[in-house]
């Protein structure tokens, strides 16, 4: 056997059970020996019968004594009870659709049962405990594997049994000297202590050296992925000192604190030769767009083009409308391209452009096109930056030689992203409201009187005439998912509500925009939408939110379109309707009903749904993560990115001999361009 051979090569394993495998990504024997249990059951304490105690989990054996097939209880589930006995006393076990065991389990049978007795009319009872006939059972620390359909967790352990000796052959991707610096165990103790643990010391030491390098290969992927975006030599330098207060002292409303902290930071950036690589955060409402305005005005100001690249059409509109307001009165010039206009006016904006006619451009990702040329680009700014891919951002930073370059998010990043992410990087954080914005009241509801409540309040805001978004996670009903689509709740409402509209993102762009209009001119009270307004919207009289299957939408995600309302001098409103009162869904309604913290609320995000889920593990780049957990291992993160650093300042490209494994590994996550899309 060899780590590279196909599953197929092992006696037993066919090309049906190798396609069951392959749902789980393994495909090789490799794969198979680097797929770890998500959890592990003690049975060392194996107890008799009269020892069970109700609510513990424990290992016990006994005798069937009878085997009685019961009738159908509870949604049709057919129900199997055995009375399990030994020297010591009797229990009942119980199980639902089950009817195959009164084929397969005989009486006089001696069995090995894993499960958590319960009390039942003052008797105790194990319901669907996990057996074995005794002569074969398992005890000692069982592995638990992630499954799929047609395969056994019997299956699973026989298959690493069968594999262990293999480990010795596994890819060590770590150098000696990693391995000793970290005082990290080697690979075939790790692989050996993972899948069969002999002692809590061993498997945690184990433990660490994988979650070790699952973190190194992040850290030196992301670190190599980002050698092209260093400073390669002095930025663009706006070097009249002073320029921005002309602007500042102009605004309609005076700066937060924290807006006045912030735009120091960038205006320092500015004025300096090196060239400004900065991260701002700010929750939604918190003025980020103000800070950037304040910095384009200084680049303008000192001879230089600024450009502010959007998501989507909708929030590049919104912001070519505000800067031509506000920029117009001191003669500067704003245009505006996305890839639905006319070629006309493509072609009448690029000339410009090129011509230094346009002061301040801003559009979606069509103004990273290759045929458009800028005379002089000082500043780059992305809003909502984590939904451009580095190779967009760097297209878009090439456009100038060396410009400033701001990366905007309203999506608070926990900190422990943020070490990840943007170690490269400057971070300013608004972290202040501006004053007299009213916190949004949140509602969690699951039930039909609640849903009703919503929709009469609903009623109650639009008498006194205010507007309201009703969100869904679906376009259209699907079999595959119980949950709402936007059609479905636009065709329920429109029955009860004259003034409702339906906005998504398969709809026309010029359909788009005829509807976001009305709606912004007060003509649509119900806007009944896709996440498509998740960022982009600003409607100060919109003061109610609901989310539909709030159970379908992470965390940081309820935020960003809770942020849509609360925009204006009224108090606001989110109602969030749970279809599914899972606990998980309750505990995130929860959280949301408690806080309006976006950055605390992206940390609880984290914790519950890892970084791959939070920003789309595939779709953004971030390589899938085993055993290691952002939220609970930040300190093993620091030690990985530190380690990487220092391998990464000897050996930029990964040529050395012993540092060819990590290369290759990286490689496989990241692909061979390392085109991540953070």
């Amino acid at each position: 056997m060899e780590l590279r051979d196909s599953l197929t090569s092992i006696k037993g394993i066919g090309p049906k059970k190798a396609e069951c495998f392959s749902r789980l990504g393994i495909e090789t024997l490799e794969d198979l020996i680097f797929t770890f249990p998500r959890i592990y059951e003690d049975r060392r304490n194996v107890r008799t019968i009269s020892q069970l105690e109700p609510e513990e989990d424990a290992v016990f054996s006994g005798t069937v004594d009878i085997i009685r097939p019961g009738g159908l209880k509870g949604k049709g589930r057919r129900v199997v009870k055995m009375l399990i006995s030994d020297d010591t006393g009797s229990i009942e076990v119980v199980f639902f659709n089950a009817a195959y065991l009164a084929k397969t389990v005989h009486i006089g049978d001696v069995l090995t049962f894993f499960g958590k007795p319960q009390m039942n009319n003052e008797r105790l009872q194990v319901i669907h405990p996990q057996f074995e006939k005794t002569d074969n059972a398992q005890t000692g620390i069982i592995p638990i594997y992630p499954l799929t359909r047609g395969i056994s967790q019997r299956e699973m352990r026989r298959l690493q049994t069968k594999l262990k000796p293999l480990y010795a052959k596994a890819d060590n991707i770590l150098s000696n000297a990693t391995i000793e610096k970290n005082k990290l165990c080697n690979l075939e103790f790790a692989l050996e202590n993972l899948h069969f643990p002999q002692d809590r010391e061993k498997f945690l030491q184990s433990k660490y050296r994988m979650v070790f390098e699952e973190f190194l290969v992040l850290q030196a992927g992301l670190q190599m992925s980002k050698a092209d975006q260093k400073n390669t030599g002095p930025g663009a330098c706006c070097s009249i000192k002073g320029a921005e207060q002309e602007y500042i002292d102009a605004m309609p409303y005076p700066l937060t604190k924290a807006q006045r902290r912030v735009t120091d930071e960038i205006i320092s950036d500015l004025e300096g030769r090196k060239m400004m690589n900065r991260l701002l955060q700010g929750d939604v409402g918190s003025g980020k767009t103000a800070v950037a305005e304040i910095a384009i005005y200084k680049a303008v100001k000192s001879g230089w083009q600024a450009v502010m690249m959007a998501p989507t059409e909708i929030l590049a509109s919104q912001h070519f409308a505000g800067f031509k307001e506000s920029f117009s009165k001191f003669g500067m010039n704003v245009g505006f391209l996305t890839g639905s206009m006319k070629t006309g006016e493509k072609r009448e904006v690029l000339e410009k452009l090129a011509a230094g006619d346009i002061d301040i451009l801003v559009g979606t990702h069509a103004v990273i096109q290759p045929e458009v040329e800028f005379a002089k680009l000082g500043l780059v700014i992305t809003d909502e930056q984590h939904r451009f891919g580095v190779n967009q951002r760097i297209r878009l930073k090439e456009k100038g030689e060396n410009p400033n370059v701001l990366v905007m998010t309203a999506t608070p990043i926990p900190r422990t992203l943020a070490v990840v992410l943007y170690g490269d990087m400057d971070v300013s954080v608004i972290d202040e409201m501006p004053p007299g914005r009213q916190p949004v009241k949140t509602i969690c509801t699951s039930d039909d009187s609640g849903r009703k409540a919503c929709y009469d309040f609903v009623e109650r805001q639009i008498r006194q005439g205010h507007q309201i978004y009703v969100v869904t996670p679906l376009i259209d009903q699907s079999e595959a998912m119980d949950a709402k689509s936007a059609q479905e709740v636009y065709e329920e409402l429109r029955k009860r509500f004259e003034k409702t509209a339906l906005i998504h993102g398969a709809m026309k762009q010029s359909e788009k925009d005829e509807i976001m209009a009305k709606f912004n001119d007060g003509k649509i009270d119900i806007l009944v939408a896709t996440v498509l307004i998740e960022v982009g919207i600003n409607v100060p009289n919109a003061t109610v939110m609901v989310i539909e299957n709030a159970e379908r939408f992470g965390l940081a995600q309820m935020h960003q379109l809770r942020g849509r309302v609360g925009r204006g001098v009224h108090q606001s409103y989110c109602y969030l309707l749970i279809g599914n009162e899972s606990e998980l869904a309750l505990k995130r309604g929860e959280i949301m009903t408690n806080s309006t913290d976006g950055f605390y609320i992206a940390e609880e995000d984290l914790k519950i749904r890892g970084p791959g889920e939070i920003f789309g593990t595939r779709q953004h780049g971030l390589p899938d993560m085993k055993l290691a957990d952002m939220a609970r291992h930040l300190n093993v993160l620091a030690d990985a990115r530190d380690e990487a650093r220092r391998l990464l300042e000897e050996d930029s490209g990964m040529e050395k001999e012993e540092n060819q494994p990590l290369k290759r590994r990286i490689i496989k996550l990241f692909g061979e361009d390392f085109s991540l899309n953070l």
